[in-house]
């Protein structure tokens, strides 16, 4: 079981574990409209979690949660965390943070606690897929969760 299912179970969270094929390095641009794909969901209900660095510093990071299908315009999370600027943060700092790999990274479980916004366009829908904490693994919830789990800001952070 995952960090991510760990955390889910101890808050009495519903939840389902839906398990897939997709190669990360093989569909590594298309990687979320892949695996949407092969567990027939809709790619913009399929979520992704990535991290970011707020004012080019390495040691000021954050979650923005955005439909894969989606691309995450930086100078809106920026905004949403009251910063001048937002960049990706380097795959490796992401991964000792989060204590995740790329492509299995869930906003559930974290090593570390992050400030957390999730894209406006979870609202649509009442339950939502992330990664559950490592490659092949995805879960769906209930989009509550981010909210109150993880004091999500609802932002919309997609162009």
């Amino acid at each position: 079981m995952t960090p991510a299912c760990r955390f889910l179970k101890q808050h009495n969270v519903n939840f389902s574990v839906h398990h897939y094929q997709t190669d990360f390095n093989a569909n590594h641009d298309n990687y979320g409209q892949a695996v949407a794909e092969e567990l027939e969901v809709e790619a913009n209900r399929l979520f992704k979690t990535l991290i970011i660095c707020l004012n080019g510093n390495a040691k000021s990071l954050a979650v923005c949660i955005a439909p894969s299908s989606e691309t995450v315009n930086l100078k809106q999370a920026a905004k949403c965390f009251n910063a001048k600027s937002a960049t990706m943060a380097d795959a490796e700092i992401a991964q000792k943070t989060t204590g995740y790999v790329i492509g299995g990274i869930s906003p559930f479980g974290q090593r570390k606690v992050l400030p957390t916004a999730v894209d406006e366009s979870c609202t649509n829908f009442e339950t939502i897929y992330t990664s559950g904490g490592k490659r092949g693994l995805q879960i769906e919830f209930p989009t509550s969760a981010l909210m109150s789990l993880l004091n999500a800001n609802v932002f919309p952070l997609c162009d």
